[in-house]
């Protein structure tokens, strides 16, 4: 069963992802859509740098669609990995372990409407832009290797722009939308609610 968590930059998706994942042990497992970004290791680092992530078109779908379909018939395919320092596919891969509840997370897992059937379940997370903005800043500053300038300029130029144009349509097909902020009574019935599907 395919579980898809979606919502913009700094939503909190990834964290509701893993709060799930934890919730749900053992019998979940994690995926992360940045993982399946396209290798741009024939490029420049300066160049590499300039692609927009925040595009579906950073996206290698027929990788992520091949994988999610093995999945979903129950194979344990090989799952590449990101380095979001250098903008390439990272050496490590790891092979998929065989859990009844998969979980996907990224700003877009059903923006392609052949994927969409895949879900048993889609998750919308909404969150302000201040939040979202503050997310990512600290996010990029400790962990990507960007200058606060670097946020601020993507932010505006890509990050956002991006977000109204991919991420949000995505709110009108989402079985359930989540705020910001969730209760752990919110958590358990969601929790519940996946057992239960």
């Amino acid at each position: 069963m395919l579980v898809a968590v979606a919502g913009g930059s700094g939503s909190g998706k990834t964290w509701l992802a893993r709060e799930l994942q934890r919730r749900l042990e053992p019998d979940a497992g994690l995926i992360s859509l940045d993982d399946f970004y396209c290798d741009l290791s024939h490029l420049p680092l300066v160049e590499r740098a300039r692609t927009n992530f925040d595009s579906p078109a950073a996206i290698d779908w027929v990788q992520f669609e091949t994988s999610l379909r093995a999945i979903a018939r129950g194979e344990t395919p090989v799952l590449p990995g990101y380095d979001f320092t250098q903008h390439t596919r990272a050496p490590r891969t790891r092979r998929w372990q065989w859990r009844p509840i998969v979980l996907i997370e990224g700003l877009w897992p059903w923006v392609e409407p052949a994927l969409r059937g895949l879900f048993a379940l889609r998750l919308y997370r909404q969150a302000g832009t201040t939040l979202r903005y503050r997310r990512r800043l600290d996010r990029d500053i400790q962990h990507r290797g960007r200058t606060p300038e670097d946020v601020a300029r993507q932010w505006t130029a890509q990050v956002e722009p991006m977000y109204e144009q991919h991420v949000v349509p995505q709110r009108a097909t989402a079985d359930l939308v989540l705020g910001a902020r969730l209760t752990p009574a919110e958590l358990g019935a969601l929790t519940v609610r996946i057992r239960a599907l």
